[in-house]
């Protein structure tokens, strides 16, 4: 008996290797696609503006790091004791403003850098709902819990998205022409909009993507939404909230992603490296014990034999952890 809906996806040609650079942007499901890929020690750098849902936002910050924009004071606002960013997370929001200011900027300077060398793009959009100021008309990519009256909602286009990412797309490859780029949509269902409203915005970031990526070389999809709503398909997938995959939906996304993704050496160094970690981060019942010494000892002769055979990977932090042996 089959209890799957069969789900066909196509092996990403090149695939990612350890070698590469990756920068993921978007919503709050990229970063569970980015810590699995730190997890597993992949040169990675994640949501250089924090999360963001909505598919202008994400463009308007990929241009930012082509340009290298540098943020300034009059850029920042100040509500309910903090400064802040329309483009930033409150990640970023700070008391002190030159703190904020540093800190954005610190980031934009790193996204830059980071992207002009990137072999991957991971682009997770969540929305096609924006939100603009009243008074300025200007797009937000967070309201900070600003009052609802200072926001216009608007529910995207498909033409608006697609124009967005068709302009961001050919700036990001004449920046950076070795690029490749994954898009995925969010399966976090955004259910404050509502049950039918939520399905609209997908059904066109999924018409928007498709366009993209078969008008373009060097573009794929990875079809985290589907294998949450069309293949796992339960209420017990998710959250308590009904909104968010839980650990068991995101785990099984993040198995189809190595598969489809990484080929057979590199799944094959994932686990092996995965191993290193979980000793990394191991409890010890007994730290003074003989048998922790060669625990500790065990694994140190693995790290050091992964650090040497590939040596562009860091195991600083577990070589410091397992030298405790001597």
């Amino acid at each position: 008996m089959q209890f799957f809906a069969p789900i066909n996806i196509k092996n990403l040609e090149p695939s990612i290797n350890y070698k590469d650079h990756i920068l993921l942007t978007g919503s709050c499901f990229t970063e569970h696609i980015g810590n699995h890929l730190i997890d597993a020690k992949f040169n990675v750098l994640q949501n250089p503006n924090g999360i963001l849902f909505d598919t202008l936002s994400v463009c308007r910050s990929l241009i930012s790091y082509v340009q290298n924009k540098q943020y300034t004071e009059a850029d920042l606002f100040y509500l309910n004791d903090c400064w802040h960013s329309w483009q930033y997370h409150s990640r970023f929001s700070n008391p002190d403003k030159d703190l904020c200011l540093h800190n954005i900027n610190a980031a934009q300077k790193q996204a830059h850098q980071f992207l002009a060398n990137a072999d991957w793009l991971i682009i997770t959009l969540g929305s096609s709902f924006c939100y603009k100021l009243v008074e300025t008309q200007a797009a937000v990519a967070n309201c900070h819990k600003a009052p609802a009256k200072e926001f216009i909602k608007h529910l995207c286009t498909i033409e608006e998205s697609v124009t967005a990412l068709d302009t961001t797309i050919h700036k990001l490859f004449h920046f950076n022409p070795k690029l490749k780029i994954i898009f995925s949509i969010s399966p976090v269902r955004h259910l404050r909009d509502g049950v039918v409203e939520n399905n609209r915005s997908k059904a066109r970031l999924i018409e928007t993507v498709h366009h993209l990526v078969n008008k373009f070389d060097k573009l794929y999809y990875f079809p985290a939404y589907e294998l949450v709503i069309d293949v796992l398909r339960d209420y017990r997938f998710y959250d308590v909230d009904l909104a968010h995959p839980n650990y068991a939906a995101t785990s099984f996304v993040l198995e189809k992603f190595s598969e489809s993704c990484f080929d057979a050496s590199t799944i094959s160094l994932m686990e092996e490296i995965r191993k290193i970690v979980i000793a990394r981060n191991h409890k010890p019942f007994n730290a003074t014990s003989q048998q922790h010494k060669q625990f500790l000892q065990t694994h140190l002769e693995r790290s050091k034999a992964l650090q040497e055979k590939y040596p562009y990977l860091d195991f600083s932090k577990e070589l410091e952890y397992f030298s405790q042996s001597k």
